[in-house]
């Protein structure tokens, strides 16, 4: 069973936590052992895993992530969002986890985030959650 929700997002670029998603996701499919995949079906957003405790982490991502992969006029992509697509490209579109004795194994500082790069938008994530 794949379960999905909704993400909107107000800005360009954004990073959205879905701790809240992933363990209620975890809770109601009663797995206590095995792996979960979070896939986002976008071309211009992305999955990644990072720090939750110090909110400059999401700063220096965005800064870094423009600075590495700017919006350029010369970019031939009709859409203007090419810098979206690179920078989905490089973050990727999915993440697996381990779930172990009913909990998702992640470092004291870690969170999954969605992670918009042509927003504002509404997105959809998928969890597939498999016993094993």
């Amino acid at each position: 069973m794949v379960l999905k929700f909704t993400i909107s997002t107000n800005e360009k670029q954004s990073f959205t936590n879905l701790d809240q998603y992933l363990d209620k996701a975890l809770i109601d499919s009663g797995v206590r052992e095995g792996i979960m995949v979070v896939y986002c079906p976008h071309t211009t957003a992305a999955i990644t895993i990072n720090e939750n405790a110090d909110p400059d982490v999401k700063t220096d991502l965005k800064r870094g992530l423009d600075e590495t992969f700017p919006n350029k006029a010369d970019y031939v992509h009709m859409e203007g969002n090419s810098d979206g697509h690179m920078k989905s490209t490089v973050v990727g579109a999915s993440e697996t986890l381990i779930i172990s004795d009913g909990q998702l194994i992640m470092g004291t500082w870690q969170s999954v985030y969605f992670c918009e790069f042509d927003g504002p938008r509404t997105r959809t994530v998928h969890v597939k959650i498999k016993e094993g």
